[in-house]
């Protein structure tokens, strides 16, 4: 299935990069981690995009992911799998920012993307690069949303696939993995876990391993978060960004498609700050930031009810971080508690129903505000990573008889 109204356009790539070492690799060609066990990064020709790519020439697009292909990975429009991967949009929350005395906080909702969740973004990307490059068959561990966005461009790729799941993994991630046509288990552990078994069968399975950073191309489609939000705050960037963090592709891609805009001229060196946000429960991020370390140590018995932020250990961890310093952010950890009050108050005195880990980076968002780790006139982009739908909500028993006098007094 290709979008319609994606056209041939040049492409850009010209090779990829050991995010730690700086080693080249060439493009078009299968790659999972660099030799060096890390991550790699496209880069592309941007002074081809430049010329390539211009204010009006954008504006005059669909408004779409794949408005920005010239700085995407994927050369030919056949091998595009598309669900509608539409630009999502801005949403303030005057009344949260009333209860703080502050300018209203904006969520970009990702819920609108197919699957609803943003995890679309990236695996749009991986399977049309998968596609593109000849893999026929994909496994992965998720926490439940990516391994639905992989299940559903899987099927419309004609690609075979396999995802891992923790046990406690919602209900509906999981029933709709299944419905979706991949193969699915639920494993009594961690996604650490999940991705172990993931590794151990690539021998006997001869399956690609897509888990988060373990192949270069997701990085790619969730950068375009960070394209689309400068566009859409007039190529501006706000003055913060609170973005839960598990695996962190979604803030390593922003702080890339900064810097590319940059260098293609398209915004200039202003950037915002940006805050990883994680659960109490599960923090290693927030763990290293505080003791100025480079990379993570995993966390034990990691738990939270925002499910897709419990990463306890996550193998990008040094570009995270290094994100969050060069920008001047930092990294901030919310309890539970905090994330479903937020939640729920969100969604009765605004009408926004926020999944568990865009709560959570509402209620970073206030810790920051009342802590003056932010000012109360700063424009924050709080990301809503998935539809409040897909998670459970509070039970509402409340019923009427119909055969019966209806209490008109005590439904005040």
């Amino acid at each position: 299935m290709t979008q319609p109204n994606i056209v041939d356009r040049p492409t850009f790539v010209s090779h990829l990069e050991c995010a730690a070492t700086g080693e080249r690799y060439p493009a078009d060609t299968v790659h999972g981690l660099s030799r060096a066990g890390k991550p790699l990064l496209v880069r592309y020709d941007l002074d081809g995009v430049r010329d390539a790519l211009s204010r009006e020439v954008l504006a005059a697009r669909a408004p779409d992911m794949w408005k920005w292909r010239e700085m995407l990975p994927v050369r030919h429009v056949v091998n595009v799998v598309s669900l509608g991967e539409v630009a999502t949009p801005l949403v303030p929350l005057p009344v949260l920012g009333a209860r703080h005395g502050a300018t209203a906080p904006i969520v970009k909702d990702e819920g609108r993307l197919p699957t609803g969740s943003f995890k679309a973004r990236g695996l749009v990307m991986a399977v049309s690069m998968a596609k593109e490059l000849g893999i026929r068959r994909i496994a992965m561990p998720t926490n439940g949303n990516a391994g639905a966005a992989m299940a559903a461009y899987c099927a419309a790729a004609g690609i075979e696939s396999y995802v891992f799941c923790p046990d406690d993994t919602p209900e509906v991630n999981v029933r709709e993995i299944a419905l979706q046509g991949a193969k699915v288990w639920r494993v009594n552990g961690l996604i650490g876990d999940c991705g172990r078994i993931v590794g151990e069968g690539r021998e006997a399975m001869g399956w690609f391993d897509l888990s988060t950073l373990k192949e270069p191309y997701r990085i790619e489609g969730k950068k375009t978060m960070g394209l689309e939000l400068v566009e859409q705050l007039g190529w501006q960037v706000p003055d913060v960004i609170f973005y839960p963090t598990g695996g962190g592709t979604g803030l390593i891609g922003m702080w890339k498609a900064f810097a590319e805009l940059e260098a293609i001229g398209l915004i200039g060196p202003e950037r915002p700050r940006m805050v990883a946000v994680q659960a109490s429960g599960c923090a290693p991020i927030v763990n290293a930031w505080k003791a100025g370390a480079n990379h993570a140590e995993p966390v034990t018995d990691a738990h939270t009810v925002a499910s897709g932020i419990r990463v306890p250990g996550a193998i990008g961890d040094f570009l995270i971080l290094n994100a969050v310093r060069e920008s001047g952010g930092f990294a901030i950890a919310v309890d539970d508690d905090a994330i479903i009050e937020v939640r729920d108050r969100v969604a009765r005195e605004g009408g926004f129903l926020l999944c568990p880990e865009g709560a959570a980076t509402a209620a970073a968002w206030e810790a920051a505000i009342d802590g003056g780790l932010i000012a109360r006139t700063d424009r924050a982009v709080l990301y809503n990573c998935a539809s409040g739908l897909k998670y459970p909500m509070p039970p509402a028993h409340a019923a009427i008889d119909r055969h019966q006098p209806i209490d008109w007094a005590a439904m005040r």
